[in-house]
Order: C-alpha cells, then sequence, then structure tokens
C-alpha cells in the first residue's frame, strides 16, 4: 500500500477510540459470569476497578464498621451506604441481623444485589429514584471516590438528603477540614484498613457519639 492509500484510510479520534474501548471493556463485565450466590456478598468478590478509584477496606475495618452502622441504626433500622460497597457486602453477611442495608454506587456489577442496589453519580448528588426518600435511613456511611472538595461536597449533599441525623464518613486524613465544614464530623480515633496498602492516610468521621472513638 503507498502513502496516499494509507491517507485514505478512515483513522478514528482519539475520543472516538476512548469510547470504543469503553465500549468493549464494559461488555466484557457485562460477560463475565457472576459470584457464586454463597459468595456474592465476600468483601472483594467483585474485583476493584482503579479506573473508578475504588479500593476495598480490609475484611477487619469492613466488620468494624458494619457493626458501628448496625449500632447506630438501632434495631429495625435502615443504612444507606453511599460508594462503600465493601461495608455494604458485610452488612449482608450480616444477614440475620433485625435491619436493612442499601447501596448506592456507581458500578453497575453491584447490580446483582437486587433492589438493594441503587445507582449513583456523585456529580448529580439528588439524582436518585423515588424510592429513595428524604431522610429516611437511620445511618449513612459515605466513601467519596476521589479527595477532592468538589467530590465531598456532592457527596455531602446526598449523605444529608438521605439522612435521618447519623453520619459516618470514610476519606482521606487531608479532608478533615472539609469533612467539618460539609457534613460536620469529627475525625475518630479508629483507623480504617485497606486491603492494600494507600499513598494517602485513610481516616473515618462521624457526626454523633460513636463506638469509633471520636473525640
Amino acid at each position: 500500500m503507498t502513502d496516499s492509500e494509507d491517507d485514505d484510510v478512515p483513522q478514528l479520534s482519539a475520543y472516538a477510540l476512548a469510547a470504543l474501548q469503553e465500549f468493549y471493556t464494559e461488555r466484557q463485565r457485562q460477560q463475565q459470569p457472576g459470584p457464586d450466590e454463597d459468595k456474592k456478598f465476600t468483601v472483594g468478590v467483585i474485583e476493584e476497578d482503579w479506573q473508578l478509584s475504588q479500593f476495598w477496606y480490609s475484611d477487619e475495618t469492613a466488620s468494624r464498621l458494619a457493626a458501628e452502622a448496625i449500632s447506630a441504626a438501632g434495631k429495625g433500622g435502615r443504612i444507606a451506604c453511599v460508594s462503600a460497597p465493601s461495608v455494604y457486602q458485610k452488612l449482608r453477611e450480616l444477614s440475620g441481623e433485625n435491619f436493612s442495608a442499601y447501596l448506592l454506587e456507581y458500578d453497575r456489577r453491584f447490580a446483582i444485589y437486587g433492589e438493594e442496589f441503587v445507582f449513583y453519580d456523585y456529580n448529580n448528588p439528588l439524582n436518585l429514584p423515588e424510592t429513595v426518600t428524604a431522610h429516611s435511613f437511620d445511618v449513612v456511611i459515605a466513601d467519596p471516590p476521589y479527595l477532592s472538595d468538589e467530590c465531598l461536597r456532592k457527596t455531602a449533599e446526598t449523605v444529608k438528603y438521605l439522612t435521618r441525623g447519623k453520619i459516618l464518613l470514610c476519606t482521606g486524613a487531608v479532608m478533615e477540614e472539609a469533612a467539618a465544614k460539609h457534613l460536620g464530623v469529627k475525625m475518630c480515633h479508629f483507623v480504617p484498613r485497606h486491603t492494600r496498602n494507600l499513598a494517602n492516610e485513610f481516616r473515618c468521621y462521624a457526626n454523633y457519639a460513636s463506638g469509633l472513638e471520636c473525640d
């Protein structure tokens, strides 16, 4: 083929190539078999997607946060997990307890959890289905995907819409001032851990007297 013939071959733009790659990636995800029924709530059964800034908690941390959420919600309480799928999974492992839990999450792989999954994009913080009503959760635990004031501020809109009062937040230590500003939460002594070491120091925050020992 000559150089002139090469010039006649249509070339995809960088934007089109990126869109095509995203299409194939999403199709590959959809074609992957789901986890076994008896393991589908195991933390890590759905692999982290770093492109979505996903980093799962260690089993110990997920258990501690789930226990705190159950305690804060009280008997028959309702718990919302905003961008915190590993806490939701641990809660569902404890499904014998008297509470209900829902997962608000951008990653549609978690739609395997049926009606308890709510698609959520922090860029549209109040774009929620009619079934998710204002102030209908006893406690909301949130883990914004990015360490930025914009992400935290928008996630905070969702959290304040959902909660009846109690808030648990997990984010970087560098977000302490912004967390207090947007959600009125204080840093706790409990330090959450992840299955992989993160470059940024991570902390928990709450706006009530929690078992995570907040000042």
